[in-house]
């Protein structure tokens, strides 16, 4: 036998001669991972089997239906319509609230005392769950004795329809999710602002670089991680929207909000068809993975851009 073959026998007896737990040690630690692996992925299978029957709450023994529901879906307007509330909603609500939020933290960066005392203040909503946020907002809507109205008759207007008109009700749920979470925007934004280094400005400041050139060329690419952040998040939870379209107007008027999440829970809660339900929550689910993943290797991106590497 050559030295080389009784050198790797002699690996495998020491190998083998390691106490058991230490063996395993690998696979225990690896061990956590797999089970949350499995169970992440095991109700998103369980979907796509479900959503191939025609299983109803009312009716448990189910049978095999292939591609049936999802033709059904497909080939329905109530979808198509829900798509296109999802991402109206999904767009007006982050773009708001990117915007809004970063000029409030740049207003905000300064460290005074009404600066401090805003801050607190932008926190509040975030305590609010989004149902009791809205049901306050409906009080404060209200044409008899809504603040906002009264405060809208000083201008001579009346009974502005809100959340009742299939005109304004996208204007007042977008409003009302403003409310909620612009302040989650502003608090990434500001911890951003507090974490720059000090000396790029410095240095501008120097060679006499105006406000924007400055916001152009230094804020905002530093910023950029941040903003990220903050933009993966909003995106994510507009396009599921569900609580605050719900309590606000259950999608109506009509079908005006009536975006995925809102058809999703109609069918399967409402009228107890499961396997029909199923594939609208699975597109939600494409969508918002495939978006999420492409925004995440952006601020991988913009991570590796701010720190010079």
């Amino acid at each position: 036998m050559s030295n080389t073959n009784l050198s790797a026998t002699n690996v495998e007896i020491g190998e083998n001669k390691k106490p058991l737990l230490k063996r395993l040690r690998p696979y225990l630690i690896m061990a956590p991972a797999f089970l949350i692996t499995v169970g992440i992925l095991y109700p998103f299978i369980s979907a796509i089997y479900y959503s191939l029957t025609d299983f109803s709450f009312r009716n448990p023994t189910f049978d095999f239906v292939g591609l049936k529901n999802w033709i059904k879906m497909i080939s329905n307007f109530d979808f198509w319509h829900a798509v296109l509330v999802t991402g109206e909603y999904a767009l007006a609500t982050t773009v708001t609230q990117m915007l809004l939020g970063l000029g409030i933290a740049l207003l905000l960066n300064k460290d005074t005392f009404i600066n401090r005392v805003l801050r607190l203040l932008f926190i509040f909503p975030l305590m609010v769950a989004p149902v009791i946020a809205t049901l306050i907002w409906q009080l404060m809507l209200n044409p008899s004795v809504g603040i906002v109205e009264k405060f809208l008759n000083l201008f001579q207007i009346y009974n502005f329809p809100w959340a009742s008109s299939p005109q304004t009700a996208l204007l007042t749920a977008v409003m009302i999710d403003t409310w909620v979470y612009a302040p989650f925007v502003i608090l990434l934004a500001l911890a951003g602002l507090n974490s720059l280094p000090k000396s790029p400005y410095e240095s501008a400041k120097i060679d006499g670089g105006s406000a924007w050139f400055t916001f152009k060329t230094l804020t905002l690419p530093m910023l950029k991680p941040f903003l990220y952040i903050a933009l993966i998040f909003r995106l994510m939870d507009s396009l599921k929207m569900f609580d605050i379209i719900f309590a606000l107007t259950k999608g109506g008027p009509g079908n005006t909000l009536m975006n995925l999440s809102l058809v999703a829970y109609n069918k399967g809660f409402a009228f107890l068809n499961l396997g029909e339900s199923l594939p609208f929550i699975i597109v939600l689910w494409v969508v918002v993975f495939i978006i999420s993943k492409k925004l995440v290797s952006n601020w991988l991106l913009s991570q590796k851009t701010a720190s010079g590497n």
